[in-house]
């Protein structure tokens, strides 16, 4: 099957950590067991969300909806790797491995606004609540995840149609348990200069736009704060931004680990390793740091328990 100009391949190989037999059951299990949580997790998250009118307010709004992304990005990578190492097998198809770069940049950038918009709601409440719902209405809201998805849509697309130009010859195997754009762009036997531009501008733009974003917003939210004379009064107002600045510090914290071992090291499989953290491990404890810092998320998921059990007792009588 050919591609672009002259592409002779139909598809990748996905080396994955480990071609070591004996740890292929230990990585399945790993994985599964992250990925079953993580669902769980952010599925709780949308649930109580969703099932607490206490809750419908702008901020829950925006994290329920981090939440079904936490879901989705993780879904692009780990089931075809589970599926490839139950069935020992390490190929994805040419198709398979676009439409992965795809929908991976998707998420991956609406994970990054999405978190940039919800600084946004905690400046507005911190530093102009008498303002607040005024101006974070119900129109602004859906206006803002809109132009979220629009963004990252039109970026995913850009770059996967760029990589569908690329001519690849005989090397097909990708030292990774996906299809990472970067990686697969260096297989490429064509000129990849424009990928490698576009690539970096676009990191550049909506990496570096929305964390210069984040920190002016919490420049302000800390000089409010400040400015509180009581230390209850303080402490209110730190409390709720503290569950979102963990998650921006985890989430910027992994992106950065992983650009700095793909420096560092020349170790490919030290690259993949390192990228589990930022792909997977993120939106796995994104629902944990929630639900464990936040009283109105706890409070939530134990009516939404006490909600499920009663049904479950009157369904049994």
């Amino acid at each position: 099957m050919r591609r672009g100009n002259d592409t002779p391949i139909s598809e990748f190989l996905l080396l994955g950590f480990s071609e070591e037999p004996a740890l292929q059951p230990l990585i399945f299990g790993l994985f599964l067991s992250m990925y079953l949580t993580t669902v769980l997790g952010n599925l709780l998250i949308i649930l109580a969300v969703s099932s607490d009118s206490h809750l419908h307010t702008p901020m829950y709004f925006f994290l329920s909806n981090l939440s079904l992304v936490d879901i989705c990005f993780t879904s692009t990578t780990v089931p075809k790797m589970l599926v490839n190492n139950l069935t020992q097998s390490k190929v994805i198809t040419y198709e398979g491995c676009i439409t992965q770069i795809y929908f991976f940049l998707l998420f991956a950038v609406l994970d990054d606004i999405l978190l940039t918009v919800m600084a946004y709601d905690r400046f507005l409440a911190i530093c102009h609540p008498l303002h607040y719902m005024v101006i974070m209405n119900p129109r602004l809201c859906g206006l803002l995840l809109l132009v979220s998805w629009i963004t990252s849509g039109l970026n995913s697309l850009l770059q996967s149609v760029m990589v569908l130009q690329l001519s690849f010859c005989t090397d097909i195997e990708i030292t990774h348990f996906y299809c990472e754009m970067k990686q697969v762009v260096q297989l490429a036997c064509s000129d990849t200069f424009l990928n490698n531009m576009v690539m970096y501008f676009v990191t550049a733009l909506l990496c570096g736009g929305p964390l210069a974003g984040i920190l002016y917003s919490y420049s302000k939210i800390v000089s409010s704060i400040r400015a509180i004379p009581s230390a209850q009064g303080k402490y209110k107002a730190f409390s709720t931004c503290a569950s979102h600045l963990s998650v921006v510090s985890l989430f910027y914290g992994t992106s950065l680990g992983v650009y700095l071992s793909s420096a560092a090291t020349q170790s490919s499989h030290s690259s993949a390793a390192a990228s589990v953290m930022y792909a997977v491990v993120t939106p796995m404890l994104n629902p944990f740091i929630y639900s464990l810092r936040n009283k109105d998320i706890k409070r939530a998921l134990r009516r939404f328990y006490g909600m499920a059990g009663t049904k479950g007792t009157i369904i049994l009588r």
